[in-house]
């Protein structure tokens, strides 16, 4: 997985990574908002989900202590992190300030 990972990453695309839980009530209000951003961007970012249970080691190496944690990378420079559910403008705004 981390080498997959580490090749997505690159990407002169932004890459979000939503790091979440199943057992998590705001990932599954998340999950929806991802989608709409996605439909927005479509081409301009890459979303990838990231199972923390699934996924320990991933989880431990960015220091993800809750759920869910969203991180931005480009061109495999972590540019942007936050924890918690933002609002599909808000992760619109951040994505197109990291393209």
């Amino acid at each position: 997985m981390s080498q997959k990972f580490n090749e997505i990453i690159q990407s002169e695309t932004p890459v979000l990574i939503d790091f979440f839980a199943d057992w998590c009530g705001p990932c599954k209000m998340l999950a929806p908002i991802l989608k709409e951003v996605k439909e927005e961007l479509g081409d301009k970012v890459k979303i990838i989900k990231i199972d923390v249970d699934k996924n320990e080691q991933l989880a431990a190496k960015y220091q993800v202590r809750g759920v869910p944690t969203m991180i931005i990378f480009k061109s495999g420079e972590q540019k942007w992190r936050q924890s918690g559910v933002l609002q599909k403008d808000e992760i619109v705004q951040v994505i197109q300030s990291n393209s």
